[in-house]
């Protein structure tokens, strides 16, 4: 891992690895307020990983005892893992949106393992690689889904007052329902998994009739392009400038997405059968289970809302 970043206004970018996860790394933010310490996202629930955020604290001059909260972009397990070892060790407040929340999300809308059986069982993928889908998915996805939070976010747009620096908490639905980003005064937006500088959004699940996963992120893209930003700080890949063209850039790539998608849908009865046909990082024929499974569950969101 490469070591913290200040970049600037008592904001530092830590690289965190992902210890247990297909996922390199994520990186948590850290923001230096008079009241103490406030962490954007809390990594993966794993050893390594709780050792590297206290060995990164210390290098920037902290400990973990002084974080006073913990901001959660979404309840994805790479972005809540640690949260609860982290107020247990500094008494720290919890935050995310209720939307998000664990306990909200299965009366909602039923667990991550329940919303993606619903799913796959809508794309028409056949049996046997439904059920390689799924397993991959348990295998390499911890969502034990027990975190409880101090606060919940509920408006659109919620003021976060830490001391000296007060924090703008923006719903930004679309790779879930609950994603917030957090906007700093000084100009940085952290973006969670909704912004980043390289690679499309991968869109929320959509289980429930009326999700319209597209609809939401497009709405989001807008709401951050306005924000008046000049760092976008996203949970992975790196910080990066242009904010406002970085959204357009996104917003253009998924309408197009979308576009060709239904396209297709008019000469093939469902996501199975159109996905093998859309443009994607890696071909399909090539792509490992896991790999297809998010190809297969992103041209399901893409499909939606139903008519």
């Amino acid at each position: 891992m490469a070591p913290p970043t200040e970049l600037g206004d008592g904001v530092f970018a830590i690289p965190v690895p992902l210890a247990g996860s297909p996922l390199r790394a994520i990186i948590v933010y850290a923001v230096r307020t008079s009241a103490g310490l406030v962490l954007i996202d809390a990594a993966y629930e794993h050893p390594v990983c709780w050792r590297s955020l206290n060995d990164s604290l210390r290098a920037i001059g902290h400990r973990v005892e002084e974080v006073v909260a913990v901001l959660l972009t979404h309840n994805h397990p790479d972005h809540v893992g640690l949260a609860e070892q982290i107020r247990d060790a500094s008494g720290a407040e919890v935050v995310i949106h209720r939307r998000d929340d664990f306990t909200w999300q299965r009366q909602e809308r039923d667990g991550f393992l329940g919303q993606l059986a619903t799913v796959l069982d809508g794309t028409g993928v056949p049996a046997e690689q439904r059920a390689e889908m799924f397993e991959a998915a348990k295998s390499v996805a911890v969502h034990r889904e027990a975190l409880v939070p101090d606060r919940l976010l509920v408006e659109p747009i919620t003021e976060l007052a830490f001391g000296d620096v007060t924090l703008r908490a923006v719903h930004a639905p679309g790779h879930t329902y609950g994603h917030t980003v957090y906007l700093h005064p000084a100009g940085y937006v952290f973006t969670g998994d909704t912004l980043m500088p390289e690679g499309p959004v991968q869109l929320a699940l959509a289980p429930l009739r009326g999700d319209d996963p597209v609809g939401d992120l497009l709405g989001t893209l807008a709401t951050i392009g306005g924000l008046g930003a000049a760092v976008a700080c996203p949970a992975h890949q790196y910080p990066f400038l242009d904010v406002e063209a970085r959204c357009r850039e996104l917003a253009a790539h998924h309408s197009a997405e979308q576009e060709q998608a239904r396209r297709l849908s008019t000469a093939h009865l469902d996501a199975w059968g159109v996905a093998p046909h859309l443009s994607w990082a890696k071909p399909w024929d090539r792509m490992g289970v896991s790999t297809r499974r998010f190809a297969l569950v992103h041209t399901h969101a893409l499909l939606q809302p139903l008519p």
